[in-house]
C-alpha cells in the first residue's frame, strides 16, 4: 500500500528516532489540500493523528488552528470524497473524572476537560457528532481517545514525552528519578494513576479499526488498567536492571488544578466490535521501551 505521510517537512528529517522509517510520500500539511487537489489521488483511508499534544500550552487561537480548525478540514475532505477515517481524540476530554471514563457518546456533552488542549480535543468530538447528524460524515469513521501512550519514537517531544522516556533519561544520568508529589487528600505521593498504554497496541487498535471497518463512534484506547507512577519508574529500574532511587518534588502551582490524580479506559465499547488481542501490561510494554532505546541509541 502506498502511504502518504503529512507534517512538517523538516520533521521528517530532524529526529534521529525516526531515521528508519519509510515514509512514502513526504507532503508538508500547509500543502496538503492542494497536493490532493492537484492528483486527486484514490486514498483508501486517512489516519489523522497529528496535534499540539503541550498540555501545557495556553493559546487558545493556536490550539484551536492546529487542533480544531485543520481537523474539520480532514473530516469535511474524508466526507465530501468517501474516505475512511480514523482520528485522535484524547483522554484530556475527561478531565477531572467527573462522570467516569465511559465513551458514552451521551456522556461526551457532559465533559469538562481540564486544560485548553482539552477542550481543543473536546470541540473536535462534538463538532464530528453535530456534522453526523446534518449527514455530513465519512463513509466509515471512529475517533479514540488516546489514553497514556508511550515507546520508542518520541523524543522530540520533550517535555511531552511519556515519563517512562523521562525516568529512563534521568536514571542514565543520575541514578534516581524525581516524581510529583500529590497535593490530594487520601492520595500518597507516586500514587496518582494514569492507562498507561504501549504504542504498539495503539496502532494495531487503530489498524483494526481500518480493516474491519469497526462502527463509527468514538472509542477509548486504553488498557483498561490505571497504574500508579511509582508502578511504571519502579519497572524502568528493573528494565535497566538498577537499584530503585525515587524522589518527590511538588508539583508546579500552574499545573496542579490542570492535573489529573486517576485516568482509566473503560474498554467495553472496543471489544463489542470484536477486539480481543491482549494489551501489553506495564511491565512488558516498558521492557519493550527500554530495550529499543539501548538498541538503538
Amino acid at each position: 500500500m502506498d502511504i502518504i505521510s503529512v507534517d512538517h517537512l523538516s520533521h521528517f528529517d530532524e529526529r534521529p528516532e525516526h531515521a528508519h522509517i519509510d515514509f512514502g510520500t513526504r507532503v508538508d500539511r500547509s500543502r496538503l489540500f492542494s497536493w490532493l487537489e492537484e492528483r486527486k489521488p484514490s486514498l483508501k483511508a486517512i489516519v489523522h493523528i497529528g496535534a499540539c499534544t503541550d498540555t501545557t500550552q495556553m493559546d487558545e487561537r493556536y490550539l484551536t488552528k492546529m487542533n480544531f480548525d485543520y481537523s474539520t478540514l480532514i473530516w469535511l475532505y474524508a466526507s465530501q470524497n468517501s474516505i475512511p477515517l480514523v482520528y485522535a481524540s484524547s483522554a484530556a476530554t475527561y478531565g477531572a473524572g467527573e462522570w467516569g471514563y465511559d465513551d458514552n457518546e451521551d456522556l461526551i456533552p457532559k465533559l469538562k476537560p481540564l486544560n485548553p488542549y482539552g477542550w481543543s480535543k473536546q470541540r473536535f468530538d462534538l463538532w464530528a457528532l453535530d456534522q453526523e447528524k446534518k449527514g455530513v460524515h465519512p463513509p466509515t469513521w471512529s475517533g479514540f481517545k488516546f489514553f497514556n501512550v508511550y515507546g520508542f519514537g518520541e523524543r522530540h517531544k520533550q517535555d511531552m514525552a511519556s515519563v517512562v522516556l523521562k525516568a529512563y533519561d534521568q536514571i542514565l544520568k543520575s541514578g534516581s528519578v524525581r516524581l510529583f508529589k500529590s497535593h490530594k487528600e487520601g492520595i500518597a505521593d507516586g500514587d496518582q494513576k494514569r492507562d498507561f498504554v504501549y504504542v504498539e497496541d495503539v496502532v494495531n487498535v487503530l489498524q483494526f479499526a481500518l480493516e474491519r471497518p469497526i462502527e463509527r463512534g468514538i472509542y477509548n484506547l486504553g488498557t483498561g488498567k490505571a497504574r500508579s507512577f511509582l508502578d511504571l519508574v519502579r519497572a524502568v529500574f528493573r528494565a535497566i536492571d538498577q537499584e530503585e532511587s525515587i524522589h518527590f518534588m511538588d508539583t508546579p502551582l500552574a499545573l496542579r488544578n490542570q492535573y489529573q490524580y486517576f485516568t482509566e479506559a473503560i474498554m467495553e465499547q472496543l471489544g463489542s466490535q470484536g477486539y480481543t488481542k491482549p494489551f501489553a501490561s506495564l511491565e512488558e510494554g516498558v521492557l519493550q521501551y527500554v530495550q529499543a532505546l539501548r538498541r538503538k541509541s
